[in-house]
């Protein structure tokens, strides 16, 4: 029996560790590019509105349309996800509990 249980709780500490510190990394990090894509929107709505630049809209709409259109890819993700379910399962909570005192 322990040699089934180890395995397991290994993996479940590893997953809980590794998650945690991804979760709380990731928001970090979120709210940072947010904060500088957020400023650089900002500039070009100001040069823009004083005719320094002219920005076409709808080509802007269309790139980031496009990369959004590639999140689509997360399907193999769900494949490896369910394969290493309880590496996985913790990783998950303690990313999510790592996310939220980010």
């Amino acid at each position: 029996m322990s040699e089934i249980v180890a395995p397991i709780v290994y993996q479940l500490g590893v997953g809980g560790v590794a998650g945690f510190v991804a979760g709380y990394t990731v928001k970090k990090i979120t709210k940072l590019i947010l904060i500088v894509i957020g400023f650089f929107v900002m500039v070009l709505i100001y040069l823009g509105y004083t005719g320094i630049i002219n920005v076409n809209y709808n080509k802007l709409a269309e790139a980031v349309s496009g990369l959004v259109g590639k999140a689509g890819g997360a399907s193999s993700l769900l494949v490896a996800i369910v394969a290493h379910l309880p590496f996985a399962g913790s990783f998950i909570v303690a990313f999510l509990i790592g996310w939220k005192m980010g």
